[in-house]
């Protein structure tokens, strides 16, 4: 039995540190989305932070649209940014759950 916790508690310890690697590997990476036609261009990095914003100088006729639009391009660049995080931890989250540890 206690071999068997030693070999459970060294995978646990590899799966730590595997997340540990993705996780620094998607600070490093970034995605980005446009709204309202291009007019505004948002990059977030797989960390989940606000790298840039661009804005087309002719969205700024319209103040209420181009809120509208910075709102819309962000959302859609955190919803790609989360899908990049789902994919690139989901490996590692799958080799934990496949321990069988009751709860995991």
């Amino acid at each position: 039995m206690a071999q068997n916790q030693s070999k459970m508690m060294r995978q646990m310890q590899k799966l730590q540190e595997d997340m540990a690697r993705a996780q620094e590997a998607l600070a490093d990476e970034s995605v980005s989305a446009s709204a309202g036609g291009g007019a505004v261009t948002v990059t977030i990095s797989g960390a989940l932070e606000v790298l840039d914003v661009k804005i087309d100088p002719a969205a700024m006729d319209d103040i209420e649209m181009l809120q509208d639009t910075v709102v819309a391009a962000t959302n859609e660049a955190m919803r790609k940014a989360q899908e990049l995080a789902n994919t690139r931890l989901g490996s590692v989250a799958g080799a934990l759950g496949s321990l069988g540890i009751p709860g995991l």
